[in-house]
């Protein structure tokens, strides 16, 4: 899924800019006018606010252990879709040099990913687990912009992200840690209107630690779903529109 959007997001760009670079000579050629905020780049720092969509994802690393109440068969997670959330945050920005910015992006994040159980015929076991976050997060990434054609700019971007999730507690048969540091990867497009700068970008993140809390449960109904799941990793993808 992070492939696919990863993909179609680098495709989209490179139509986009080469279609407007075409754009641009023709309309060079006609008329040399004065871009949008033609300072902007050039700023110490700056701040803006964000809104995105994201969609939040485990890497499940199954036990493979015979879980149910008499040992005949094992349980295995999966999510079988994704579902959508959203994230706000502010945005500050620090020109390091010539098309390298820091930007540092606190904010919160809501989401939800649903963890289906299944037997080794494939059958369904119960509902899905609804596992729900509200995140802290704090985004540190570095930006490296391309040259500005006019009022636009592709980018790429990188960086590391701590999250903190506040809905730590036990939720349908599981625990899972409240901490986690994700590696981001992700790309996107600067258009610059006349007042403001408005972005579009989507960005992928790789969490590097294991969520799963595997402290025994006191309550018996818990102990198949716990013994059935070694690891968690979490893996997000997000469409983030920024304004600046």
């Amino acid at each position: 899924m992070i492939k696919r959007l990863f993909i179609l997001l680098f495709v989209t760009i490179s139509i986009l800019t080469e279609a407007y670079g075409q754009r641009e000579v023709i309309t060079d050629a006609k008329k040399r006018g004065l871009p949008n905020l033609p300072a902007f780049d050039h700023k110490g720092v700056h701040f803006g606010f964000l809104i995105g969509l994201n969609a939040l994802d485990f890497h499940i690393y199954n036990s493979g252990q015979r879980t149910d109440e008499n040992g005949n068969t094992a349980w295995f997670g999966e999510i079988e879709h994704l579902n959508p959330g959203i994230n706000l945050g502010i945005v500050t920005d620090f020109r390091l040099m010539d098309h390298l910015n820091f930007r540092c992006l606190p904010g919160v994040g809501f989401g939800e990913r649903d963890i289906t159980f299944i037997d080794e015929t494939g059958k369904r076991i119960g509902d899905p687990l609804k596992i729900k976050s509200t995140f802290i997060e704090m985004p540190l990434l570095i930006k490296y912009g391309a040259n500005r054609l006019n009022n636009v700019k592709p980018y790429v971007i990188a960086g590391t992200t701590p999250r903190f999730d506040l809905a730590k507690d036990k939720q349908d048969h599981l625990l899972l840690r409240s901490l986690d540091a994700y590696i981001d990867l992700g790309a996107g497009m600067d258009f610059y209107l006349p007042y403001f700068r408005f972005s579009i970008e989507l960005r992928g993140s790789i969490g590097l630690t294991n969520v799963y809390n595997n402290t025994p449960s006191s309550e018996l109904e818990d102990i198949p779903y716990q013994q059935a799941i070694r690891r968690l990793k979490s893996r997000m993808v997000g469409l983030t529109f920024y304004f600046e």
